[in-house]
């Protein structure tokens, strides 16, 4: 194993379990606590997760990680869950975009394989990707623009979003709680993504795995309320079980 893949397999344990001591670590990776140190070092240095003495844990509930981070983190994964959810988007169809690198990666994949689509967003990153095809009609949402991520909110950007009836939201998450729970760090942004999912008929939840267990502050609803969930791993058995109950899809990459 890597020392890339043995880093992203630490993140994922201690998402999953809130903390991990590094004696245990070092025995799940069959190398020495120094080893792991470093890796909690590197990890930590990248804000992905917390050191603490003698082992590591999550970041802080109240603040999400920096946008340059997510940029880069899961980038494979982010682009597999696009490819198999635009597989679902017929051309000709309108869709709401929220904030998150993840719903990115959803533009992008749709830039590359549908046509004739009405898009409306909060996310400059999305109408910037997405306004040069002659053939999409990108309506961007008015209000305050977040300096680090060029995500739009405020109470016009959900003033704006509730004149509109769609037929797909696409909507990222911060965190999915082990009951089913979607979870944020901005108010603000769960405002507007309760608006999308209010406003659309079909609602697309895209998230890689290391958003299962992880905790934030802000509650948006309930796995209930979203038609699938397009990921890259099987969600936990918990999440899968509350699925089932309200008869949310599962969708996997196919590739």
């Amino acid at each position: 194993m890597s020392q890339t893949e043995r880093q992203n397999d630490i993140l994922s344990l201690v998402r999953r379990q809130g903390f991990m001591t590094i004696d245990e670590l070092a025995r799940r990776f069959a190398v020495t606590p120094q080893t792991i140190r470093r890796d909690i070092n590197a990890l930590s240095e990248a804000s992905l997760l917390r050191r603490y003495h003698g082992g590591a844990g999550l970041q802080s509930n109240v603040e999400n990680e920096a946008y340059a981070s997510r940029q880069v983190q899961n980038r494979e994964a982010k682009r597999r869950i696009a490819e198999e959810l635009v597989k679902h988007i017929p051309d000709r169809s309108s869709l709401f975009i929220n904030i998150g690198t993840t719903t990115e990666a959803v533009a992008d994949a749709l830039d590359r394989h549908r046509k004739d689509l009405r898009i409306i967003t909060n996310n400059l990153n999305v109408a910037t990707r997405l306004s040069a095809r002659e053939d999409f009609q990108v309506i961007v949402a008015g209000g305050l623009v977040r300096s680090r991520d060029r995500g739009i909110v405020g109470e016009a950007t959900l003033d704006f979003i509730e004149q509109f009836r769609v037929e797909y939201g696409i909507i990222g998450i911060s965190g999915i709680d082990v009951d089913g729970t979607l979870l944020d760090f901005d108010y603000r942004e769960v405002r507007v993504a309760k608006a999308i999912i209010a406003h659309a008929r079909h609602v697309f939840l895209a998230a890689d795995h290391s958003k299962f267990g992880r905790d934030a502050m802000v509650r948006l609803g309930g796995i209930d309320q979203v038609t699938a969930l397009f990921t890259d791993q099987d969600p936990p058995d918990t999440i899968r079980e509350a699925m089932a109950v309200h008869n949310v899809a599962l969708y996997l990459p196919s590739d």
